[in-house]
């Protein structure tokens, strides 16, 4: 007697790969998601970019399972996390995707497991709002030799402790950066202790964005510093903030005195902005000091703050044609605008 043979089949994985992604289209959301938890198969087209908005989704349970099936990729390069106003602890699952070129994280814990190594070939890193250590900070970077670019933006200052971790050491950890943006109390947490007059090893930055307090010590030696020791700038915005707690020093209004300073150049600067200009007098000296050493700008533009009366802007107006501001540049222009609305 004859038997007959039976063999299982999966039906899904052997149909046409566009009827399957037809079918995870017409999914919902969730279904769609887990099934790239259950084979790699089921899961669409290659995942290069991935995004995920925790207030949409509003499941913690799916959201980590969805880090885990992602981690079981090697081809997703940029991944963008946004957890609005809950704050997420990233997990374990996220320290293992080994393949991310960059990531942008919003309202998130980072702490990564003991065991971790890094991400070797992540070249974007924006943390908006993490919560991170400033040992876990200075631990990580090394273990990302190709970051270029780097924005710190936004987190609770209560959160962070007392640290030794500054610019200096900041910038010994991303010996390739190019691109350079940080905020507020990022800028007051790692221009504690000030800054040399120069950095022993040149920087490779080309844009920097940093919040800058001309009131705070600390911060313009920093500024300076970065300045100096970036010979390839082409562009510069610094958003202005003020400490009116804090007296003007002696020693941050004498900007002056760095016109003959031979060892700041900024032979490659293009066009810096400055935004929430207040009219400290300290801060027209900085932008004489921008202007008198860039040979090839093109544009440097004031956005005057919101503070700044229609009376004290004819002011500011009025001395600018009656001191003529030096320019190394003779097609430089400086461009003075009132703050845009906000809708």
């Amino acid at each position: 007697m004859m038997k007959t043979q039976c063999i299982s089949s999966d039906r899904i994985s052997s149909l046409p790969q566009n009827i399957i992604e037809t079918i995870l289209t017409l999914m919902p959301i969730r279904d769609a998601l887990r099934t790239s938890i259950l084979s790699k198969k089921w899961s669409g087209p290659t995942i290069l970019k991935f995004e995920l908005d925790f207030y949409k989704l509003g499941m913690i349970t799916e959201f980590d399972q969805i880090i885990l099936g992602l981690s079981r990729r090697s081809n997703v390069k940029d991944l963008i996390i946004d957890t609005s106003n809950s704050f997420y602890k990233l997990t374990t699952s996220f320290f293992l995707m080994q393949g991310l070129e960059s990531i942008s994280l919003k309202n998130c814990n980072f702490e990564p497991p003991v065991n971790f190594n890094g991400f070797s070939k992540l070249r974007n890193m924006c943390f908006e709002n993490v919560r991170v250590h400033a040992e876990v900070l200075q631990n990580f970077l090394p273990n990302c030799p190709l970051l270029e670019d780097i924005r710190l933006l936004d987190y609770e200052e209560e959160y962070v402790e007392e640290n030794s971790f500054n610019f200096v050491k900041f910038f010994q950890c991303v010996p390739l950066l190019h691109t350079l943006a940080i905020s507020e109390n990022y800028m007051k947490f790692l221009s504690s202790g000030g800054m040399p007059s120069k950095l022993s090893t040149s920087l490779h930055l080309t844009y920097v964005c940093l919040d800058v307090c001309l009131r705070e010590q600390d911060v313009i030696s920093s500024v300076l510093c970065i300045i100096r020791s970036s010979p390839n700038l082409e562009r510069i915005f610094f958003q202005m903030y003020d400490n009116e707690k804090l007296p003007i020093q002696e020693s941050s209004i004498k900007f002056d005195d760095l016109q003959d300073d031979l060892s700041l150049t900024l032979d490659h600067l293009k066009s810096i902005d400055i935004v929430s200009f207040s009219n400290i007098a300290c801060e027209m000296v900085f932008v004489k000091l921008i202007m008198g050493k860039s040979p090839i700008l093109k544009i440097a533009r004031v956005e005057l703050s919101d503070n700044v009366s229609f009376d004290e802007e004819l002011k500011i107006l009025r001395e600018m044609i009656r001191v003529q501001i030096p320019r190394a540049s003779p097609s430089a222009q400086l461009i003075i605008e009132r703050p845009k609305k906000k809708l």
